[in-house]
């Protein structure tokens, strides 16, 4: 796939982020950083999205089940890999100490908090982000959940 088969691709699939999200015309446009008028257009499939339209897209809606199912796995890194010709994926785990401050630690899963970014995400034993928030009781409710779900479980 190369850029120009992405954004006929994703043209197609706008109007159904944008629903699968409950966002109304004018709170996508402006999240995504369009004119209401553009994105009507892009998804009456009159107008093909730019590059970075697509890219922004797939940034703020990467937990959409859509993309997801459309890309065939994570929107980020098929955009990685189209644009630059590979992924990769590094690991420091000396940075991730430096940035993130573990709060919970539970059954696999672990409750953190980024120390720049005041963000908060949960990851599980592989290290893999599940979820993310700018809210703490966002992302302590996902955790105690995936906690629950793991000792009903086990």
């Amino acid at each position: 796939m190369d850029k120009q088969n992405f954004t006929d691709l994703l043209q197609t699939k706008f109007k159904m982020v944008r629903i699968e999200a409950g966002y109304t015309q004018d709170t996508m446009a402006q999240t995504i950083g369009l004119s209401k008028k553009t994105l009507v257009q892009i998804e009456k499939e009159r107008v093909l999205p730019n590059w970075t339209t697509c890219v922004s897209l797939c940034a703020l809606f990467r937990d959409s089940e859509v993309l997801q199912t459309t890309l065939g796995g994570d929107p980020l890194e098929v955009i990685q890999v189209i644009s630059r010709g590979a992924c990769a994926y590094p690991k420091n785990e000396n940075l991730d100490e430096l940035w993130w401050e573990t709060k919970q630690k539970e059954a696999g899963y672990t409750l953190q908090f980024n120390k720049i970014s005041n963000l908060y995400r949960v990851i599980d034993s592989a290290n893999q982000p599940l979820f993310g928030s700018n809210k703490e009781r966002e992302a302590d409710t996902f955790f105690n959940r995936r906690v629950a779900d793991q000792l009903i479980n086990a």
